[in-house]
């Protein structure tokens, strides 16, 4: 077994990696690290884990071969399973097209919004940054070093946690997803709430975690969401509505011209 590897900044069709005869792609390569780390890509991850990232595809393949050479796939267990995934595919791919035939109109989905306000309606909610500190004084002196970055605040604080963070999300720079004061312990929302855009806390903030130093990025008010911006969502249920219906028309129709036996 021979492979090449070739870690740089590729476009998504192109090849980072050979196991003999079989090519891993950049596209492969951003799929997996999507399934594995959602709010990632490759690209922040550092060499260490990009490597292993690169390992881990390389194994797959390995893998793959081998059970070509023991052909796994003339087993009948394989064309069993084979078969059983064929059909779900089929079942799932006739569910897409048959929704997707379902036209919901402009007026049907602002009148849906417009009598189901109280679904739309969100509270306020913020996007932060922070790092996780181990003891208090290495936050003081992470806050006392971003009090000097003040043209370039935001990518001194990505750097600073990528490199000092000992949490999680230190490979996206400490970026967390929004979320409402709810959701976080209430040391960490009462401190990440009080922000103004663009600022950092002024004393390290104490949970169970640890010690933090928090980055607001943007924050939304509490009110009614824009209609234009959850239509998406309200055609998505109308249609699944409207589906559920359309199947159970369906099911009755072909139950009338069907020979079904249950024992």
């Amino acid at each position: 077994m021979v492979y090449i590897l070739l870690i740089q900044n590729l476009s998504a069709s192109e090849v980072i990696a050979t196991v003999d005869n079989a090519n891993i792609t950049q596209e492969e390569v951003d799929l997996f690290v999507k399934r594995q780390l959602p709010a990632s890509n490759f690209n922040l991850l550092t060499p260490d884990q990009q490597k292993t990232i690169i390992d881990k595809l390389i194994d797959s393949k390995l893998f793959l071969e081998d059970a070509k050479k023991i052909k796994i796939d003339e087993t009948e267990e394989f064309k069993e399973a084979l078969k059983s995934l064929k059909e779900k595919l089929m079942l799932d791919l006739w569910m897409k097209k048959r929704v997707e035939e379902i036209k919901i109109s402009d007026m049907e989905a602002k009148t849906y919004y417009l009598d189901n306000k109280d679904k739309f309606y969100r509270p306020t909610s913020v996007k932060v940054r922070h790092i996780l500190l181990s003891t208090k004084q290495e936050a003081e002196d992470i806050i006392r070093e971003l009090k000097y970055s003040k043209n370039n605040l935001r990518e001194k604080f990505i750097e600073l946690a990528k490199k000092k963070s000992t949490g999680p999300s230190a490979v996206n720079g400490g970026e967390l997803n929004w979320f409402i004061k709810e959701q976080m312990v209430p040391e960490f929302s009462e401190a990440a709430f009080s922000l103004k855009k663009g600022t950092i806390t002024k004393e390290p903030i104490k949970t169970q975690f640890g010690y933090h130093v928090i980055y607001l990025e943007d924050k939304k008010e509490q009110g009614l969401v824009p209609f234009e911006v959850v239509k998406p969502n309200i055609v998505k249920i109308l249609r699944g509505m409207k589906f559920k219906e359309k199947l159970a028309r369906l099911s009755k129709k072909l139950r009338k011209t069907a020979t079904i036996t249950v024992k």
